[in-house]
């Protein structure tokens, strides 16, 4: 049954098939897993986890739309274990009846407690119901085990800007469903402000859409025009001077690089806030701290680098608006690290030797000695290291002696400087004359 006329514009545009579906390619694409089972009518019980607003009530409809199998909705906010039990028995009478298939749908299941989870159990197991819950927690942690072992758990991502896009182009164009019975005229600044704040919230962007197209008056000309000013009025929020992929990108970008280079957090913080808020893409944020770590915190700090990358694999496991979190602790700790770029630089400088052709032969203690042979090439004299004390022995590893590495007296690798100048002396002696 198609939602009233007056019913809010997200829900007119709600998809009815898996072709009008935006977004989650992960799963639904050509090929995938769910899209297959959708298809052929083999969809086992499933729990689709993710943020508000990505399709996970829209996808169950569809899916039972799909399979033509009867849709019983119920949340875990409003149905009570009474409830449950009418809808199980409701599917079992239209078992015995007809054979029909009956689609329990349950939003929010998370608020379900453990003895209402519990009542599922057998009508999952005997097939009465074919079982779909959606919740924007991870069921790992909310959900009970027998519930999520006897399921299929498949995560919503966040819908991309330019999903929301595509999605507000579509109601407006719409004239049954969405906005195409009116004369509007939206900027593309406009929806893609809305489609930033929106954060991946389909629900949120087409509600602020409508909001806009209700309040903006007409024109002369009988138009209603949608411009970013509107589109900051309907979802309250002011949009943040920035181009993604131009000059405000490469210039905040560099602003955040050279204050966490330079040892301010504060301003750090700030330039890192102003691209969360102007929609920036956090993987690319996670890969810039990572290069940072290593570039100019090097050696001075050696738990920059794994700091960096736990934060880059926490931004892919958990999402924003939590990602967030993971990239401020990596940030400041970076910003207030001792710094040393001499790692880098001594990379730079040996590459310039091979690059201007100064190259040199591997000495023949060095050379591989794994295969019959090798002792008549010459390829012996190599010295173990661990057969000393220490761990080291002065032996050449480099003709002509070239230094590139000159470690510095900043944070931890003052204790790399002191630890190579010694070993650096005694390869000197070693070679003195007698």
């Amino acid at each position: 049954m198609p939602p009233p006329a007056d019913a809010p514009l997200a829900e007119r545009m709600r998809p009815a098939c898996l072709e009008e579906y935006t977004g989650q390619e992960h799963i639904l694409a050509p090929g995938k897993l769910l899209r297959r089972a959708i298809e052929a009518g083999r969809l086992t019980s499933i729990l689709l986890y993710g943020p508000p607003g990505t399709g996970k009530t829209t996808l169950a409809r569809i899916i039972a739309q799909t399979t033509r199998a009867a849709f019983e909705p119920l949340s875990g906010v409003e149905n009570a274990v009474a409830d449950l039990r009418k809808a199980l028995q409701r599917a079992g009478e239209r078992r015995a009846a007809n054979g029909q298939r009956t689609l329990l749908f349950i939003d929010e299941i998370h608020r379900l407690n453990k003895a209402q989870q519990d009542v599922l159990l057998p009508a999952m197991e005997d097939g009465t119901v074919q079982f779909i819950g959606a919740t924007t927690h991870n069921p790992y942690f909310v959900l009970t085990s027998a519930l999520v072992s006897r399921s299929q758990v498949f995560q919503l991502e966040p819908l991309s800007p330019a999903h929301l896009v595509a999605l507000q182009q579509r109601a407006l164009l719409e004239p049954a469903r969405g906005l195409g019975a009116l004369q509007i005229e939206a900027s593309m600044e406009a929806l893609e402000h809305l489609a930033i704040q929106a954060e991946g919230d389909a629900r949120k962007c087409l509600s602020a859409l409508e909001l806009a197209a209700l309040t903006t008056p007409p024109d002369a000309d009988g138009v209603l025009r949608i411009g970013l000013s509107e589109a900051q009025e309907s979802i309250q929020r002011k949009a943040v001077v920035y181009d993604r992929s131009g000059d405000q990108h490469y210039d905040t970008t560099s602003a955040l690089i050279k204050s966490i280079r330079g040892g301010d957090p504060d301003a750090a913080l700030y330039w890192l806030a102003r691209m969360l808020v102007a929609g920036e893409d956090v993987r690319f944020l996670a890969r810039r701290l990572v290069i940072l770590a290593s570039e100019d915190v090097g050696l001075a700090d050696p738990t920059a680098l794994p700091t960096a990358v736990a934060a880059q694999q926490a931004v892919e496991l958990v999402g924003l608006p939590e990602a967030q979190i993971p990239l401020a602790h990596a940030t400041v700790h970076l910003a207030t690290a001792p710094k040393s770029n001499r790692a880098y630089a001594a990379l730079l400088a040996a590459r310039k030797d091979v690059e201007e052709g100064r190259t040199l032969a591997v000495p023949k203690a060095l050379r591989d000695t794994h295969y019959k042979g090798a002792k008549a090439l010459g390829h012996e004299g190599y010295v173990y290291p661990h057969d000393f004390e220490g761990g080291f022995v002065p032996q050449a590893y480099l003709e002509e002696g070239r230094r590139y590495y000159h470690p510095s007296e900043n944070g931890a690798e003052r204790r790399v400087r002191e630890r190579l100048e010694f070993w650096r002396a005694q390869a000197a002696n070693a070679q003195k004359p007698a």
